[in-house]
């Protein structure tokens, strides 16, 4: 923090040496910088030092009033200084004060870190008497975080675990009955089946800045992660995680039982899926809505089309795998670090290890992987897809990009009853995927339907000896039960053990073997997963 004075002695320095009192000798714990200049006009920039940030105040800067010299009258001018506080509401407060007997000397500089630290201005509109917009929605996001079992009010339990979040202490039971209440007093709904609603939150935030303690409300602010402009802050948003080239990113265990106990905050009818309500209400702490209305068509839904448990968790899972960041965005307006008790959402990510090691060693520590599936037109993907989880899915081009060719498993999928389907799958697989490592499987679909011979070189049984690939595998979805899964479940074993040889593949004890416990979920993005199942 930077303090500027003025005097007016006849011959003055421009500017006198800088003294900096330490930071471990006041209230803040920060230093303070103290300049000197003389009183020509000058455009004069304030800032303070804060570990572990840098602030730099360049226009609404805070003002402190201060009257000194008070040792040489007997009366206070207070009362006519505070209409000038009043007009002014950059001006935070006014203090008066003699250098010569040092009376509220120490009383100017904590005011003066106070203002810099905690100011007043983008809390609290003094005119309207009220906190501003932007306040307001920062502490409701924040009390919806709090509310654990979103139940409009932060009981007991809540708020012991607010107060020991934000100011690293309990809060006696005592002092939890007379916030309360404070609260019951002065609003007839601000409390109501003894926990506190958001309008006694927000109450007693007001309350705490028109008494002076706005450092309270910042400390609340800063602990969720704000700025001083109120936005979150990049830092908290988009914490530091080093992928290595080749590994993939995953969500922990924790970040898993993180992400249930959000659902099962916002499904009130514990149904085992989110309504279009419930999922508005989960996105309320989001500045924007991050999941479209096609997302209900590529994740697991129930029959009226909402998302499922497992479809939630699946998509989450996808986008922590195509896009990290965007994760741990999301997971910072859910108050991940604040709930779980992190450091920050980097906590929450897996980074696995280099798929070259994978191969090498013969085994895998991962548990989500990439397919990408290719046929013409017409040829069954989407039916392939759908029967699984209800997605669509259309692929068909000639050129593939890196993005399209960095995998897991490549399904060639053609129609059986279509003789131009298989040539199609034959071209990619000999232009992108014969000299690769990459595992392919070849999935003939549409099999209720007569087969035709396919109008190609081969057949596509004899195509696959020859390239040492599995037998192709049938497939429809034209089924009065569920499709079959089997053929996911093999996809799947062949992405975790990409070293299998022909005739392990060739063995049904092989594939009874390597599919146990692997559930699969397949994701938009042509990604397949292995699904947590939820207790109920």
């Amino acid at each position: 923090m930077t303090l500027v004075s003025e005097e007016f002695p006849a011959v003055v320095p421009y500017r006198a040496e800088e003294i900096t009192i330490p930071a471990d000798v006041t209230p803040e714990r920060v230093p303070t910088h103290i300049v000197d200049y003389s009183g020509i006009k000058q455009e004069i920039k304030l800032y303070y030092l804060c570990s572990p940030f840098t602030v730099c105040v360049c226009f609404r800067v805070p003002l402190i009033l201060v009257g000194n010299k008070s040792d040489l009258v007997e009366h206070s001018s207070m009362e006519t200084v505070l209409p000038i506080m009043n007009k002014y509401t950059e001006i935070e407060t006014c203090v008066e004060c003699s250098a010569k007997n040092l009376k509220n000397i120490s009383e100017l500089f904590y005011y003066a870190q106070k203002a810099v630290l905690h100011p007043t201005g983008p809390l609290y509109c003094p005119e309207k008497k009220e906190m501003r917009s932007a306040c307001v929605r920062a502490l409701t996001r924040i009390f919806k975080v709090s509310d654990l079992d979103n139940d409009g009010i932060l009981n007991d339990h809540e708020l012991t675990f607010f107060q020991r979040t934000c100011f690293n202490t309990p809060l006696a039971p005592q002092a939890l009955e007379d916030v309360k209440n404070v609260v019951r007093k002065n609003l007839t709904d601000g409390v109501r089946d003894n926990g506190l609603t958001l309008k006694g939150f927000l109450f007693l935030h007001t309350l705490f800045i028109q008494r002076g303690r706005h450092e309270t409300t910042w400390a609340v602010l800063r602990r969720f992660g704000y700025d001083d402009d109120l936005e979150l802050h990049q830092d908290y948003l988009f914490p530091l995680l080093k992928i290595p080239p080749d590994c993939t990113t995953e969500l922990n265990h924790n970040a898993y039982l993180f992400l249930q106990s959000v659902f099962d905050k916002h499904d009130k009818d514990r149904d085992c899926a989110l309504s279009p309500e419930e999922l508005m209400d989960l996105f309320d702490v989001f500045p924007y809505v991050p999941w479209g209305l096609d997302v209900n068509s590529t994740v697991c839904t129930n029959d009226q089309g909402w998302i499922t448990y497992q479809g939630y968790l699946s998509q989450w899972t996808l986008t922590t795998y195509l896009d990290v960041q965007r994760c741990l965005e999301y997971l910072g307006y859910l108050g991940y670090s604040i709930i779980a008790e992190q450091e920050s959402q980097a906590s929450a990510i897996t980074v696995t290890r280099d798929k070259k090691l994978d191969l090498k060693k013969k085994q895998t520590q991962r548990n989500v992987f990439r397919c990408h599936a290719f046929g013409i037109t017409g040829s069954g993907k989407t039916g392939f897809l759908q029967g699984f989880l209800g997605r669509n899915l259309v692929v068909n081009f000639d050129f593939l990009s890196e993005t399209e060719l960095s995998c897991d498993i490549v399904c060639l999928i053609y129609d059986v009853s279509n003789p131009c389907s298989f040539e199609y799958c034959a071209r990619i697989f000999k232009q992108y995927f014969m000299d690769s490592k990459t595992p392919c499987m070849l999935i003939a679909a549409k099999s209720d339907l007569p087969e035709t011979k396919q109008q190609y070189c081969m057949t596509p049984l004899e195509f696959c000896r020859k390239h040492k690939m599995p037998p192709p595998q049938s497939y429809t979805c034209n089924t009065a039960a569920a499709p079959s899964k089997d053929i996911f479940i093999k996809l799947t074993t062949m992405a975790v053990y990409p070293h299998i040889t022909h005739a392990d593949l060739k063995s049904s004890t092989f594939w009874l073997r390597a599919s146990v416990g692997a559930t699969v979920c397949a994701m938009l993005g042509f990604a397949m997963y292995r699904a947590l199942l939820r207790p109920r």
